[in-house]
């Protein structure tokens, strides 16, 4: 599952998308225009961006500038009706890390947001892999020592985010941003009840988690 910040001013577009991206266990945050998108990517976390080129009140190659001049790293999806070899080269120099012509195919949307996520967090494959634990977004199977586990959905989208950035300590208010809804009241409390949930089901003991707590500091997965 990743966090996904849809910027479409089309309403029948923009549900299409939604349906389709959430069908595949993505979660799905909407905005309709350029104010409301410059202030949720300065202060909200993302996966992925499917960034419109024309909005109502802003032009998305300006909106894909300025959040990039502002160290804004998360990749970005450019959606467009033009076609034309000058705009694609405008789009992607504008920060843009793909260009899609509409009308496109869902399926081609999902595969290049799957090569995206791939290329940010240096995966080969979609199949993420720790230890004895793999975790398969697209099938949304988790495995354990090659038996499946079930996991409840806040769960899987913890782990899968954890596998997709090894190593790497993240304090619970980073956490709650990245996998929890940005308008989500969760709280720390909710957060330390998932990890402990998904510790009971993934470790093979209490004392030797593979989600390693950092004193004052926060969570990361080791490796």
């Amino acid at each position: 599952m990743s966090k996904i910040l849809l910027v479409e001013d089309d309403a029948e577009l923009t549900a299409m998308i939604a349906e389709w991206l959430s069908f595949e266990r993505h979660m799905v945050e909407i905005v309709h225009n350029g104010r409301d998108a410059t202030d949720r990517l300065r202060n909200c976390h993302y996966d992925i961006i499917i960034l419109d080129w024309s909005l109502p009140d802003a032009n998305g190659l300006e909106i894909c500038r300025s959040y990039r001049s502002e160290q804004g790293t998360t990749p970005i999806i450019m959606l467009t009706g033009r076609g034309s070899i000058t705009d694609k080269e405008a789009g992607l120099d504008s920060g843009a890390d793909d260009y899609l012509t509409k009308p496109f195919n869902m399926k081609e949307l999902s595969a290049r947001i799957r090569a995206l996520l791939r290329r940010a967090t240096a995966q080969p494959s979609n199949v993420l892999k720790a230890g004895e634990l793999t975790v398969d977004p697209g099938k949304y199977k988790v495995l354990k020592s090659g038996v499946e586990i079930q996991l409840l959905p806040r769960e899987f989208a913890l782990l899968e985010f954890f596998m997709r950035h090894p190593d790497e300590v993240f304090s619970a208010e980073a956490l709650l941003q990245r996998v929890w809804h940005s308008e989500s009241e969760a709280t720390s409390d909710a957060l330390r009840t998932c990890i402990k949930r998904l510790r009971q089901k993934i470790d093979a003991s209490e004392d030797d988690s593979i989600i390693q707590t950092i004193p004052r500091v926060g969570y990361r997965l080791k490796t």
